[in-house]
């Protein structure tokens, strides 16, 4: 085994590999930014050295300062755990022509792979089925949109060099398909430096399925089972599990077959994952299941195999990176059980999944589930750099249970101020179809309505009532009695929660959580966290009109298109202009027909959480 290993990752994952990495007696070295500087992963490694400033183009994704730390630290091997440089071909190479053991796939292999339309046609050589759709040399916008056509919509215009859910657009017309392609290749650009599209049939009922296959130097293959992770958002991978419900075991057998065979087509080495999209409108089959594409990593979603395997896989990636055999051989590998994982992100799902940044104020996650988290309370989210807060994974000995648990631990998680999914990660798990495994990468569309409420519930209202009746009160119980006395002649009382006044009841009941955090009490209710005090006698609840015109930029971000001027003339829906952060489009569009009145910013201006970026007046205005 290696003496000594540079991370050149950060947050959690940085975390997740320090501390295999530590229990093999193997030095760990982190690198990290300017704004990353206090973050655990800096400390827990046994040296660390500052690479740049915040933005990961100068620090994370810059090959020079990386290798140059490792020669500085005399680091014998490098991993780049998943996102930034780990499937980078150019990069790879340099850290083997440093001499230095490189942690990941092959140079050849992660070429091979990293562009979707060659991948997809090496695949169909090696008896791989793939998606029908449109890989060719000619990305004119003209062949494009034929080939869309003849694919049949909807389809996914796709960067070849996509990832993450970055650089996709699902088009439903051939009207909307120039703008979606327009912003489908800036993304691209943007993320990956290369700007060439594919196009796919969008299958209606999609099912994401995944293998995780492991390979070495010596010609052996093997898988670790699959992983169902069809429950997406924007193409964002949001809750997964293992094993893959509803496959038997035919089919099981067949896609993972493909995975080692597709694998071996470019003579893998180390922890790779195959991507398969099904076709469950008639069940899962392997005549409905295609290959999609090819990370040549490890996955976010590792976990959920670890736990069903009972397999540590960056000991797996080590071994085989040191020039060791595979572990385990295909019939010594085992799964027991089922295995979930859910994303915490820092975002606000009821305002259409906006990134929130800030301090971590107030943080607890759950005691009684695995979490792998890249920050702790104090530490600062950013908007430089992926919005995840933690991995949550449970284990039972079936889906039910471990379902079970991830609701209570999802329940339990408690942040502040910094907006969190943990409600809707919580109320996913114990939906009805999803916990009867109902489920593609639709199910948050279509369930939006129930999973994402724009107000507390009623419940939520009487327990915020009854919270703010007992907060420091020496005796809770006249203090109830008071309140009772003070409130309406029905026993309800006034409370705010949120941005909203509300009539609550006090109900005295077990398991109420409220804190006095800062200048704010916040009531944290099944992973969803409310700020709530009393009502005074003169409030009246403010209400914002949503036809002032006046349109804020619903987060800190860049201006990267500005689509009008002023005084040009819109109607309702058309794009005035697209603010990105956190590597996603915010595309700002007008809410009702008029004509562009005040225009302050321009392409490539910042602009912070509710500036004004253009106001639209009505005719009569």
């Amino acid at each position: 085994m290696m003496e000594s290993l540079l991370i050149a990752n950060r947050g959690e994952i940085a975390r997740r590999i320090i501390r295999t990495a530590k229990s093999l007696g193997i030095r760990t070295i982190a690198v990290h930014s300017e704004a990353d500087a206090g973050l655990p992963f800096v400390a827990e490694a046994d040296e660390a050295v500052a690479i740049g400033p915040a933005p990961a183009r100068e620090s994370y994704l810059s090959q020079a300062r990386i290798l140059e730390a490792a020669r500085r630290t005399g680091a014998a091997a490098i991993h780049p755990g998943y996102g930034f440089l780990s499937e980078n071909a150019e990069f790879a190479e340099a850290v083997e022509n440093a001499g230095i053991i490189w942690v990941g796939a092959p140079p050849a292999a992660i070429r091979a792979m990293g562009l979707k339309d060659a991948a997809k046609q090496l695949m169909q050589t090696a008896g791989v089925p793939v998606t029908p759709g449109y890989m060719g040399a000619d990305q004119s916008d003209e062949r494009l949109a034929a080939e869309a056509d003849a694919t049949g919509y909807p389809v996914l215009v796709k960067a070849v060099a996509g990832g993450g859910g970055k650089g996709m657009r699902r088009v439903d017309r051939p009207e909307d398909f120039a703008e979606m392609l327009a912003s489908c290749r800036r993304e691209a650009a943007s993320s990956f430096g290369y700007d060439r599209v594919l196009i796919e049939r969008y299958i209606a009922n999609p099912r994401h399925i995944e293998v995780q296959v492991f390979a070495d130097r010596f010609g052996n293959c093997v898988h670790l089972f699959e992983r169902d992770c069809s429950l997406q958002r924007r193409h964002q991978k949001v809750i997964e599990e293992a094993p893959a419900p509803g496959l038997d075991a035919e089919t099981r057998a067949s896609i993972c077959e493909a995975a080692v065979r597709a694998a071996k087509a470019v003579n893998y080495i180390g922890a790779g994952t195959i991507e398969f999209i099904a076709d469950a409108s008639e069940g899962l089959r392997p005549d409905r299941i295609w290959f999609m594409e090819m990370n040549t990593r490890l996955q976010v979603e590792h976990p959920v195999t670890e736990t069903i395997t009972g397999e540590d896989l960056v000991f797996w990636q080590l071994q085989v990176a040191a020039g060791q055999p595979l572990p385990k051989g295909q019939d010594e590998i085992t799964m027991q059980g089922w295995a979930f994982e859910a994303r915490l992100y820092a975002e606000n799902p009821a305002a259409g999944y906006l990134p929130s940044i800030g301090l971590l104020d107030h943080l607890r996650l759950p005691a009684d589930a695995r979490v792998d988290s890249g920050v702790e309370e104090g530490n600062e989210i950013t908007a430089f750099y992926d919005p995840m807060i933690a991995k949550i994974i449970t284990h039972g000995p079936n889906r039910q249970t471990a379902l079970s648990k991830l609701v209570k631990a999802c329940e339990s998680i408690e942040i502040w101020p910094v907006r969190s999914n943990a409600g809707l990660l919580a109320r996913v798990a114990a939906d009805a179809d999803f916990r009867a495994a109902r489920v593609d990468t639709g199910f948050l569309d279509r369930h939006g309505e129930t999973l994402l409420p724009k107000e507390p519930d009623a419940a939520t209202i009487d327990r915020a009532a009854t919270a703010l009746a007992m907060i420091g009160e020496t005796d809770p119980w006249s203090a109830l009695a008071g309140l009772r006395i003070a409130g309406a002649s029905d026993g309800r009382t006034r409370v705010r929660v949120g941005d909203h006044l509300y009539w609550g009841h006090v109900r005295p009941a077990p398991g109420i959580n409220a804190v006095r955090i800062g200048e704010t009490t916040v009531l944290f209710d099944a992973g969803n966290a409310w700020p709530i005090g009393p009502a005074a006698a003169s409030e009246i609840e403010a209400h914002q009109g949503a036809g002032d015109g006046a349109i804020l930029s619903p987060m800190p971000g860049l201006v990267i298109s500005v689509d009008v001027a002023e005084g040009d003339r819109v109607a309702r829906g058309d794009r005035l202009l697209t603010v990105e952060a956190m590597k996603m489009e915010h595309t700002l569009r007008a809410p009702f027909d008029g004509v562009v009145g005040k225009l302050p910013v321009s392409v490539g201006a910042r602009v912070s959480e509710n500036q004004l970026v253009v106001s639209v007046m009505k005719g009569e205005d």
